[in-house]
């Protein structure tokens, strides 16, 4: 019963590690758009209190996992507030969000928001893929759908 015990408490542990989102600065994100090795990343901005964003995060699951052995990142940044990092955090476990999440704690938008695209007005979700090695570069405003990423 007690090596019963210790495995259930180090598969929790496990899984409430892995739902711990990091705080990050844009800078994080920056690199990531600076990357120029061949993935090819795919990078949404969303919030936990956006509904069409939590409606279209089943299609990044699904994304995520259709990948297989390709060279493909997703990463969820979320605009919550940092003081709701819990909140957050017991939402990827809820909903068993795979992805990596980060939250963005960078709250000077208009310094930030040109650098991820240009014609991007600062409403989520948003959806930015991007291969620096292949210069492709598509940029959304929108909900995306699964086929829409798998293009």
């Amino acid at each position: 019963m007690k090596k019963f015990a210790v495995s259930l408490l180090l598969f929790f542990l496990s899984f409430y590690s892995q739902a711990q989102s990091e705080i990050v600065s844009f800078s994080y994100i920056e690199k990531v758009l600076k990357n120029t090795s061949d993935t090819t990343f795919i990078i949404n901005f969303w919030a936990t209190w956006c509904g069409p964003c939590v409606k279209e995060l089943p299609e990044f699951h699904k994304m995520n996992d259709s990948i297989g052995v390709k060279k493909i990142k997703i990463i969820l940044v979320s605009l919550d507030f940092k003081n709701n990092v819990r909140k957050l955090n017991s939402f990827v476990i809820k909903n068993k969000i795979k992805e990596k999440v980060v939250l963005l704690d960078d709250p000077k938008y208009n310094t930030w928001i040109d650098k991820v695209d240009q014609n991007w007005g600062g409403a989520i979700p948003a959806t930015l893929i991007i291969n620096n090695a292949t210069k492709y570069r598509n940029f959304s405003e929108s909900s995306v759908t699964f086929e829409q990423l798998n293009q």
